[in-house]
């Protein structure tokens, strides 16, 4: 997380810059000043399953960077060359050479990307149904307020 991170905003939520690890802007969901139970529920979801994701992502893009590094040293070494031209330069290795690492890092990596996605999707499901329950729950509130007014202002004959 950023040591740049505003405190929660009780009208705005705040979206930072990508976060040079994870790539993900970074979220600090707003707390209205009268949130109930239910929203504050909600938040902290949201809040949690932002963290997540960042570590998750964070965690991915390391490795991913790592074993692609280690993979173009071993290509470059295995043809004789270093991996700065005469140059000074960074080498790099052709497409096609770069697609042999891309499916392998996908195939070995298949297995946590399917679990973060269940979890993803679960995590998604229960913020949507918590965001309906709000909405409902502000509709009722609403619905209930304006039958009271109405009540209070019908003059009795």
């Amino acid at each position: 997380t950023s040591a740049l991170r505003p405190e929660p905003s009780s009208t705005h939520d705040w979206i930072g810059p990508p976060n040079p690890l994870s790539n993900l802007r970074p979220i600090v969901y707003r707390i209205s000043e009268n949130e109930s139970d239910l929203e504050k529920q909600l938040r902290k979801l949201r809040q949690e399953t932002e963290n997540w994701n960042h570590n998750f992502w964070t965690k991915q893009n390391i490795s991913f960077s790592k074993e692609k590094d280690a993979f173009i040293i071993s290509h470059l070494k295995a043809k004789g060359l270093t991996v700065r031209g005469e140059d000074g330069r960074r080498r790099s290795l052709s497409s096609e050479e770069m697609a042999i690492f891309y499916k392998s890092f996908l195939d070995e990596n298949r297995l946590r990307h399917a679990n973060y996605n269940k979890e993803w999707y679960r995590r998604n499901f229960t913020i949507t149904l918590l965001m309906a329950q709000v909405a409902l729950n502000s509709l009722w509130r609403t619905v209930t307020k304006k039958r009271c007014k109405k009540k209070k202002s019908t003059p009795i004959v």
